[in-house]
């Protein structure tokens, strides 16, 4: 069996590789600091009050609510 050897030359792979770790390290480094930005938003808004949020424009937390009117039970029996 034969055995060949092959020797590129000059290439600008190192360089391309090496730009493409700093694109992707970059890339990291500001979706960690997004992330940090958010959860301290995130922080200081879930310490106001309902009154602080409302003085400062921001809409009220969707919260599951459950309203029962007075006499349901009455109009649910009378359906059956």
């Amino acid at each position: 069996m034969a055995h060949t050897e092959t020797r590129a030359g000059k290439s600008a792979s190192k360089t391309q590789l090496f730009g493409s770790r700093l694109k992707c390290a970059a890339t990291i480094i500001a979706a960690l600091q997004q992330w940090r930005q958010t959860v301290a938003r995130r922080t200081a808004l879930a310490d106001l009050t309902p009154d602080q949020l409302r003085d400062i424009g921001h809409p009220q937390v969707n919260r599951p609510v459950l309203l029962i009117k007075a006499g349901l039970i009455t109009n649910l029996m009378s359906m059956r």
